[in-house]
């Protein structure tokens, strides 16, 4: 066990991508898939919304069609019509190429012509309210999407993420609500700050933000942005490189479940303390959430075959790794080695922790074709 040093604090609201594993315009071979938990409550964008519904916006929101370009827009509503839910391969393949071609029209709109609709959309969202944007699509309210285009606008003034959002799910996390990310699924945090804890292990790299997310990621540099942002943006890869899979984010939120491999004590069980598994379709890591809530209450977990990273987010109490025990605060992180134990106990009546880890059983031998 080894307690991390202090973590830094930094912001983060840019739209980004992940490269997929041995894509040919990677900085690495590695893809980058992520898992977004709350803390508190939380909001953000998140692949390509239903294209019933981005035609909606072509249809009530002027500005982001005079940008888009008329042709393009109707090109895409032409396109889409009656087929927007289809589960046929060929129809699927048709939308995803109209979805690239609007998308990339509007990323490659000019400067001048972004800050001008820029201006437009939000003096319309500062009038209109409720009735913004056709009162809002099947997911979102007129004046739920009204507030968000002025609170954006405050932070990235004139930048072209402001119309993006018209074409990706907009997502309120409540806490401890999940979402899973694949790679080169289009996203952006809107929330808060977030606390960076970065490990290289030897087969394994977890990076986890907390403040108002707890995220936990695959190593990989792979990282291209496209707005909300004053980085470089990559428009030209990223619109080459996208899916363009498309899908109500209810797709994409995960359901945890009861962590199998952990004991609760009786002052847990009787406190109605938990630890809860998010297990994403992936084999880089998962993440247990444990709430203790009483003194006392205690959670010991079984030895796994791969290391772990474990953040106190709120409460005291104390972690456990064979003979050593050390005081464990908010913002208090460690790292636990392969094959121990760990038991963690509450000092009050909130201690949270989440565990970021990767379960390595097996995997030494794969190359060997033993699995």
């Amino acid at each position: 066990m080894r307690k991390i040093p202090k973590t830094t604090l930094v912001r983060s609201v840019s739209i980004i991508e992940h490269t997929l594993k041995n894509s040919n315009i990677s900085q690495d071979d590695n893809h980058k898939p992520e898992m977004t938990i709350a803390i508190t409550p939380f909001d953000g964008l998140c692949g390509f919304r239903p294209l019933a519904e981005i035609s909606h916006f072509l249809a009530t929101v002027p500005t982001f069609r005079n940008l888009l370009g008329e042709s393009a827009a109707k090109e895409f509503e032409s396109t889409v019509k009656g087929s927007e839910t289809s589960d046929q391969a060929e129809d699927q393949e048709k939308n995803k190429k109209a979805l690239r071609s609007a998308f990339s029209a509007l990323m490659n709109a000019s400067k001048d012509s972004i800050a001008a609709a820029a201006k437009e959309l939000v003096k319309s969202a500062e009038k209109e309210g409720e009735s913004f944007a056709g009162e809002g699509g099947p997911s979102n309210g007129g004046k739920e999407l009204a507030d968000l285009v002025v609170r954006l606008n405050q932070q990235f003034e004139g930048d072209i993420g402001l119309f993006v959002l018209f074409f990706l799910n907009y997502v309120q996390l409540q806490v401890g609500e999940a979402m899973y990310l694949k790679a080169d699924d289009i996203h952006a945090y809107l929330s808060g700050g977030m606390i960076v804890i970065c490990l290289q292990l030897t087969h394994l790299h977890l990076l986890i933000q907390a403040t108002d997310i707890m995220e936990c990621m695959a190593s990989s540099d792979n990282v291209v942005r496209a707005g909300f942002s004053p980085k470089f943006k990559d428009v030209s890869t990223l619109t080459s490189m996208l899916t363009y899979s498309y899908a109500p984010i209810s797709a994409q939120k995960m359901h945890p479940v009861d962590y199998p491999y952990v004991t609760l004590s009786s002052a847990a069980y009787s406190s109605n303390s938990s630890a809860i598994l998010y297990d994403p379709p992936i084999e880089e890591f998962s993440v247990v959430k444990t709430g203790l809530k009483r003194k006392g209450a205690k959670a010991t977990f079984e030895a796994i075959q791969g290391p772990s990273i474990i953040i106190c987010t709120s409460g005291e109490g104390t972690i456990s790794v064979g003979p050593k025990t050390e005081e464990m605060k908010t913002g208090y992180v460690f790292f636990v080695g392969a094959t121990a134990e760990c038991a963690l106990e509450s000092s009050g009546e909130d201690f949270t922790t989440f565990k970021a880890f990767c379960d390595l059983t097996g995997k030494e031998d794969a190359g060997n074709g033993k699995l």
